[in-house]
Order: C-alpha cells, then structure tokens, then sequence
C-alpha cells in the first residue's frame, strides 16, 4: 500500500461521482452467493445483505458467522480483530468501486481485514487504520488462512488490477445506528452497518476517499 495511487481516467471519476451521490437502501439476502465455493459455504452467515441505490443493486456482501476476536496492537484500530481475518465475501453484480475509486471487475471476492501501515504513504488517509480488503476468491481459496500484510496486499493487487490493493474502510457504528442500515456520512459516502454476533461493525462501501 505504498505506491502511489494510479489516476483514473476522467469518464471513469464522472460515474464514480455519479454513483456516489446517490440514495441508497439495505436489503436482506436469504441465499448464498452464486458460485461460491463450499469451504467459504461453510463459515459464512445464513443471510447476506444488498446495497441498492437509484441504478439498481449495488454491491452484494455475506459476512461470515462470527469473527475471530484478537487483541488490538495499539488505539488507533478499532477492531480486536488478527491481519488477515476472513470478514465474509462481497460481490459486484456489475462493475464496481472500492474506497480509492479503483475499477472493480464484477464478480465474487473475499473480504479480509487488514490495519494499514503507519507511514508516510498512509498519513490522514483515516481516522483509524482498520480496513477490509478484496481478492478475487478463486485467487483466495482457504478461509481459515491468515495472510500477512504484504501477502494479502498482493492478493488484493489481483481484484484492482493496479500495484495497490482494493480498499474499504471500516468504523465504528454511530451511537444509535440500526442493524442492518445504509446510512449517509459527509458529502458522498454511505456506510452500512452490520451486526456479526456480537460485533458492529460499519464499512464505507460507497464513496471515494478525497
């Protein structure tokens, strides 16, 4: 995550902002993902949870059914939760965007935390320094691993298709937000907010970071 962000041709940026400054809602999914492989079938909750905004469904993510709690290294991570962990698995019924406006291919993708760097390259890029990133799944095929930083930043590469990683931000639920609910924060992002178990958890799943 220390290479310099690609910029992104000016069509691209013009959907990306068309895209963001939309409404969107939170539907509940009673089935698994189409395709997904049976050792991810296994550890995955029995509901998944569609974005849909004014252009229809938007992004589609199935957490998995607890997530293994670790010790957090120091306070400006928010989740007790090991590098590496599988969160659940996301997919994009069309193309897609993550937290940098990189294109995203549609199709079907693990989802697994990871705490960025504390350096130069990542100063004020967030609040905190929890994020979730994406590998295309057939690149990703045990859910039980636990890759380090490097390796699941190389992983990620796979599902950008540029020399960074795919990104989401993770925070903290706003005091009072509703389980499950797509909620607007500052001028372009939308934030769903989860429950795994006894985790809340909140990830801007639409928005680019300025």
């Amino acid at each position: 995550m220390t290479k310099a962000f690609p910029v992104l041709p000016a069509l691209a940026l013009l959907a990306a902002a068309r895209l963001f400054a939309g409404s969107y809602k939170v539907e509940t999914i009673d089935s698994p993902p189409p395709g997904v492989p049976a050792a991810y079938a296994g550890v995955l909750g029995p509901k998944g949870y569609r974005v849909a905004g004014p252009e229809g469904a938007w992004v589609e993510i199935w957490f998995r059914a607890s997530i293994p709690k670790s010790a957090r290294p120091d306070d400006a991570i928010v989740f007790p939760i090991a590098q590496g962990t599988l969160l659940g698995v996301l997919r994009f019924p069309g193309r897609g965007y993550d937290r940098r406006g990189q294109t995203i291919q549609a199709g079907l993708y693990t989802l697994r935390y990871s705490d960025y760097p504390v350096d130069g390259s990542h100063q004020g890029v967030a609040p905190q320094r929890d994020f979730a990133l994406l590998t295309p799944i057939a690149a990703d095929p045990d859910p039980a691993a636990l890759p380090d930083y490097q390796a699941l930043v190389t992983m990620s590469t796979k599902a950008s298709g540029t020399s960074h990683p795919a990104v989401y931000s993770l925070e903290q639920p706003a005091a009072g937000a509703a389980f499950p609910s797509v909620t607007a924060e500052g001028d372009s992002d939308q934030v769903l907010y989860v429950k795994i178990g006894d985790l809340s958890l909140g990830m801007i799943v639409i928005g680019k970071v300025q």
